[in-house]
């Protein structure tokens, strides 16, 4: 299957929609990321997530645990830049402390459950939603989700190999890269308001 024919993009694209893996979609290499399943360069990348994000209505930051729990030097770090990040495109934040399924009801207002993710994103109205520090198990199977079900923007700040069910995906987020993006989000800010 050639990537080239298949773009990662937001839904509803059925009950189940096919892995981006499976229609040709690789991880992108160091140096890169991906936007709607194509290798790009890191900036063009950064910026396409600033624009997006500044573009949003409803755009939502999904921290998870492995940013929210002070489980290792340099967490609380990046964390306080997701949080910089969040305020500098004005996105509310949803964490996601936990992953176990809160049955039999959870509210959708205030958490994202890993059965149902699509719950949160249409109960709180989010265009455009930001997972950072989520467990790469957890948000592969959230992301293809979110697509199946919802029209809603996936960006994944991923600080390993990336996601290639997020409609953009960064590899290697750590701290420097989330300043960064902040960074761009304030050029890109200031181009649109001049």
């Amino acid at each position: 299957m050639n990537s080239n024919l298949y773009r990662v993009q937001a839904g509803p694209e059925g009950y189940l929609p096919p892995s981006a893996a499976s229609m040709g979609v690789v991880l992108p290499g160091k140096g890169e990321a991906l936007v709607e399943g194509k290798s790009t360069p890191v900036e063009d990348a950064m910026r396409e997530i600033g624009r997006r994000l500044l573009r949003a209505k409803n755009p939502v930051f999904f921290p998870g645990p492995l940013i929210l729990w002070d489980w290792k030097e340099g967490v609380a770090e990046r964390a306080k830049a997701v949080k910089e990040l969040a305020e500098a495109v004005g996105a509310k934040i949803i964490p996601m402390p936990d992953y176990r399924p809160k049955y039999p009801m959870i509210n959708p207002a205030i958490e994202i459950n890993p059965n149902h993710p699509n719950l949160t994103i249409w109960h709180n109205k989010i265009d455009v939603c930001v997972f950072v520090g989520v467990h790469c198990h957890f948000a592969n199977v959230a992301l293809k989700i979110i697509r199946g079900g919802t029209d809603c923007y996936t960006i994944a700040l991923c600080a390993e190999v990336g996601h290639e069910d997020a409609m953009i995906s960064l590899r290697d987020a750590g701290l420097a890269e989330i300043k960064e993006l902040t960074k761009v989000v304030s050029a890109l800010k200031e181009v649109e308001s001049a």
